[in-house]
C-alpha cells in the first residue's frame, strides 16, 4: 500500500446539531495551534514514570523534584511555550505546592523542577504541555 499526501488549507464541517450551519477552520490552526508535547508522569521516590504522553521519548529523574523530558520530534527553537501542573503528595499543606519555572529549554528537551517554599520536592504527579513549532 502506498502512502500519499493530502493537501488542503481549510477544514469544513456541518454543525447541524448545535447551530444548523457549516463551520470552517484554517488548517494553520491545526498545525500551529496544537499542543506538540504533553506528558503526565509520577514524580514520587520511584523516579519519573510516565503515566501517558505524546511526543516524549524519555524521562530522566535528576534528583529530588528535578526532571528532564526528552522530546521525540524536536521543536524548531528553544523559545516554545510550556505550562506545568502538579498534584501534591498526601498529607502536604494544600497552600504550599506549585511548580517552579526553574527550567532549561533546548529544542530537544526541557528540564524542570517542582518547588515548595523555596525548595524542591517530589510531587505525586506532574503534567507538562508544550506548544510551539516542531522542526
Amino acid at each position: 500500500m502506498a502512502n500519499g499526501t493530502i493537501a488542503f488549507d481549510t477544514l469544513q464541517t456541518s454543525d447541524a446539531v448545535n447551530t444548523g450551519t457549516s463551520k470552517t477552520l484554517d488548517t494553520s490552526y491545526v498545525v500551529n495551534g496544537s499542543i506538540k508535547v504533553w506528558v503526565h508522569f509520577e514524580g514520587d521516590a520511584s523516579g519519573a514514570a510516565a503515566v501517558d504522553s505524546f511526543n516524549v521519548s524519555a524521562m530522566t529523574d535528576n534528583g529530588t523534584g528535578d526532571y528532564t523530558i526528552t522530546i521525540n520530534n524536536d521543536m524548531t527553537n528553544a523559545s516554545y511555550c510550556f505550562t506545568t501542573g502538579v498534584e501534591q503528595n498526601t498529607g502536604q499543606n494544600t497552600n504550599n505546592y506549585g511548580s517552579k519555572h526553574n527550567t532549561t529549554q533546548t529544542t530537544g528537551a526541557i528540564t524542570m523542577s517542582g518547588g515548595h517554599e523555596g525548595g524542591t520536592l517530589d510531587y505525586a504527579e506532574y503534567c507538562v504541555m508544550i506548544a510551539g513549532d516542531i522542526a
